[in-house]
């Protein structure tokens, strides 16, 4: 069990610092489905990635990189506009990174005991919305 609430707690504080710095992000400069690239407030670059050989979610800014969150199996950003689509919920997909105006950010997470991997699974995913923009 307590195996569980650790591998739980890491994640939720890994999605809320990277929430935090999204949303105060000025807008989006590249990505991929587990690369992402921002200017900060500062209009700084930061850039979050996955690495799937270390099984971690990386931060590089000002030339130092960060371990944001270790165990995590899989990562994946979304791209959006800020635009609804009529009676769903989801918004549209941007023509154009100028557009982009929320990213969804999903990570799976997942721990070995004793050599093997066990059910103990933690999965993250939230929408962030730009607040920031230029």
């Amino acid at each position: 069990m307590s195996n569980y609430v650790s591998l739980e707690q890491s994640s939720q504080l890994a999605l809320d610092k990277m929430s935090q710095e999204l949303r105060q992000a000025r807008g989006l400069t590249d990505f991929s489905p587990t690369r992402l690239r921002v200017l900060d407030a500062d209009n700084l670059p930061v850039e979050f990635f996955h690495d799937a050989g270390s099984r971690t979610v990386m931060r590089v800014a000002g030339g130092a990189t960060n371990n944001y969150l270790t165990d995590c199996d899989s990562l994946q950003f979304s791209v959006y506009q800020h635009t609804v689509q009529s009676n769903t919920f989801e918004c549209y997909n941007p023509l154009y990174l100028a557009d982009a105006r929320v990213i969804q950010i999903t990570w799976v997470c997942s721990r070995k005991i004793l050599g093997a991997k066990a059910n103990t699974e933690s999965v993250q995913s939230a929408r962030v919305a730009f607040r920031n923009r230029n």
